[in-house]
């Protein structure tokens, strides 16, 4: 369906979309006008030990100040303290009647704390501020004097910000007069296109009665004027703009999930809705496996937004909730577009070969990157766009700079590339482009393969060797000779060409196997830290993107990080997603009836065991590029698994023991004639 054809549908059913986008005009100016503003005050409080603490208890001192051996633990005894029910109920006597909460200060690992009134009555706001303030010294008194310690070793509460004058808080009034609009002039086109589709049924039903009662039927469907959009062009701007604009670049406000590509894809969804809605488009037969892998999926991660909701999550972690639900939804529209909206063979061919073009240029930007020792990256600067990675550096290894290209982390750009790669080396031996020149062929596969071990990272060689493991066997003994004496070639030309490349490389796992490596410790030791918010909610887990790293820790390691959020329901479907990728390979490979189909299943095949590996080494999904290819990669081998089948000849069967049309029957093997009998 092209633009034009939307504009005209939206046309005809202007009954439909104007009262609704009036509707939504008039609720959202209700909504602002009725919605008073909210004020927020806030004040810092530091906590000043005792001059007798540094004698030690049982002795002497203060065993709350003492506790742990920090006044941070004093700090969150006094915050438990103030959030708790008791506490609201007095502070509630005593005038605060507005809501507050009571934190760590951010960017800050001492003992100091925020507090915070919000309310709609600016002078009331400063006033509850000022008796917060001083209740939190009142209360920290009180629980050492319960306590029953000395004076002399009391730990003392001092002001170092004072309450400061409300401000008004307009963003959340925005966001929500925003949210109705998104939601009126949404529900309106949706509505809109299903009126025309109900519509276009009644009256493919009159014509089709008028024409079984021999009446006058209708001509058939206007020719559509303008140029038609299918998906995979769509999808074409998708990998644009993921692959040249920076993944840290994003619409503020929508953190790591604002990417214009994500923002893109939301947005070719709503094109295919229209399109399905209005009958343009029917999703294939036998695409439906990566479909059901993405439902359950979502359904994992609703049930954590649900569970989210239910447990007094900060507000920190709503919004990362928020956020979950749309990098959500992008990986529906990823999925949907490519299993569903691509309907020819020969257009998945196109949309591979183009991402497989757009990623050997990414790959190239990192060689800039790498023998300049800069990321060109942090020179981009588009109007309207900021980035989600403060203070984002290059960063070293060793002697080498990691290359990061248009990637958020080095992390990334390895994995993408090694996603990639195996598409990249099947359509270098793909018969239908030998008329394309050598150069043309093996680049994407060198520029590709030789960026991987310039990242110096565990994860793109073991990304590397995965690929080679899996695809160099299955070749023939000719092919797989020549491509290993290349492979110890290149490491022979690193070695000369980047003196020390390969010894730090070697040293990398030689740290990881005798457990030597401080990254690889503090990795082991993050998996027992996830085991007591594990424990807390095992099904469900805590809400996909509320595990943030400022009010938590890096996992590094995308299976705990779905532990934490989503629970064994959102890992078990995570494992299901990563072996329905790996089964559509296996199923390529096996019902192919050429070579260069049953190499595309391997291909396919080995780019799900590389997301599948590699998502061990880094929070692979928090990722938008490698998400995004991950999805992308695995909706097109479930697509390609649909052609495959339909085009594949159906065995005979007892109900149907004639063969189908087209399909001809095999040459009889010759029978050896019967022996002449003997001569009596």
């Amino acid at each position: 369906m092209s633009i034009r054809e939307m504009a005209a549908v939206l046309r005809r059913r202007w009954y439909v979309i104007v009262p609704a986008i009036l509707l939504s005009l008039l609720a959202a100016l209700h909504l602002y006008r009725s919605v008073p503003v909210a004020y927020q005050s806030q004040s810092s409080v530091a906590l000043l030990d005792s001059s007798a603490a540094a004698k030690l208890p049982p002795a002497f001192g203060n065993p709350i100040s003492n506790a742990g051996g920090a006044l941070v633990v004093t700090a969150d005894v006094l915050i438990r303290t103030l959030s708790g029910a008791d506490a609201a109920r007095e502070l509630h006597s005593l005038g605060v009647t507005d809501p507050y909460t009571v934190g760590f200060a951010a960017n800050t690992s001492g003992p100091l704390l925020t507090l915070t009134v919000t309310g709609t009555d600016r002078a009331k706001v400063l006033e509850e501020t000022n008796t917060l303030t001083a209740f939190a010294g009142e209360q920290l008194n009180a629980l050492q004097a319960a306590a029953k310690v000395q004076p002399a070793y009391m730990v003392q509460t001092a002001p170092v910000v004072l309450p400061q004058t409300p401000v008004p808080q307009l963003k959340s009034r925005y966001q929500q007069v925003l949210g109705v609009l998104i939601l009126g002039v949404g529900g309106g086109f949706v509505l809109s296109f299903v009126a025309d589709a109900l519509t276009a049924a009644r009256r493919r039903r009159r014509e089709r009665s008028a024409a079984e009662s021999g009446g006058p039927g209708r001509a058939g469907r206007r020719r559509s004027r303008g140029r038609h959009v299918d998906a995979t062009a769509l999808l074409t701007g998708y990998l644009a703009l993921a692959f040249f604009i920076p993944s840290n670049l994003t619409l503020p406000g929508l953190g790591g999930v604002g990417t214009p590509a994500n923002v893109f894809a939301l947005l070719a969804l709503f094109w295919y809705l229209a399109t399905w809605l209005t009958g343009r488009i029917r999703p294939a037969p036998g695409t439906r496996l990566p479909r059901v892998a993405m439902w359950l999926l979502a359904v994992s991660v609703l049930a954590s937004y649900v569970a989210n909701a239910g447990r007094g999550s900060v507000r920190k972690e709503l919004l990362g909730a928020d956020r979950g639900l749309i990098a959500l939804l992008v990986w529906v529209s990823l999925v949907v577009l490519v299993s569903a909206g691509i309907q020819d063979r020969a257009r998945l061919d196109v949309l591979l070969r183009r991402a497989v073009v757009m990623g050997t240029i990414v790959a190239a930007v990192g060689f800039y990157d790498f023998f300049t020792a800069t990321n060109i990256a942090d020179s981009i600067s588009i109007p309207g766009l900021s980035s989600s990675v403060p203070q984002i550096t290059t960063l070293d290894r060793g002697a080498f700079t990691r290359p990061r290209s248009t990637t958020a982390q080095p992390l990334e750009f390895g994995g993408m590339l090694a996603l990639l790669l195996p598409f990249a080396v099947q359509q270098a031996f793909d018969p239908a482009r030998r008329h394309l020149r050598a150069w043309r062929r093996w680049a994407p596969v060198a520029l590709m393969g030789g960026a991987l071990p310039l990242t110096v990272s565990r994860t793109s060689i073991i990304g590397a060797l995965i690929v080679i493991l899996v695809m160099v066997p299955r070749w023939k003994p000719q092919r797989r000779w020549t491509a290993i004496g290349v492979l110890v070639g290149a490491v022979a030309c690193f070695k000369v060409i980047i003196p020390g490349l390969i010894g730090t490389i070697t040293a990398l796992f030689a740290s990881f196997l005798t457990n030597s490596d401080s990254s690889t410790q503090a990795r082991t030791v993050k998996y027992s830290a996830i085991v007591p918010y594990l424990d807390e909610r095992p099904l469900a887990g805590r809400g996909l993107g509320t595990f943030l790293p400022e009010l938590y820790f890096f996992t590094d390691n995308q299976y705990m990080l779905t532990l934490a959020e989503t629970g064994f329901l959102g890992l078990v479907a995570l494992l299901f997603l990563f072996l329905t990728g790996i089964h559509q390979g296996g199923a390529i490979r096996r019902l192919a009836g050429g070579e260069s189909d049953r190499e595309l299943g391997q291909a396919f095949f080995a780019s799900a065991l590389v997301a599948l590996v590699v998502s061990a080494t880094f929070d692979a999904l928090s990722f938008p590029m490698f998400a995004g290819m991950f999805f992308l990669t695995i909706a097109a081998g479930g697509s390609y698994l649909g052609f495959i089948r339909r085009a594949a000849p159906k065995p005979r069967s007892v109900e149907f023991p004639c063969l189908p049309a087209g399909q001809q029957p095999p040459s009889p093997s010759p029978r050896p004639s019967p022996a002449p009998a003997p001569v009596r």
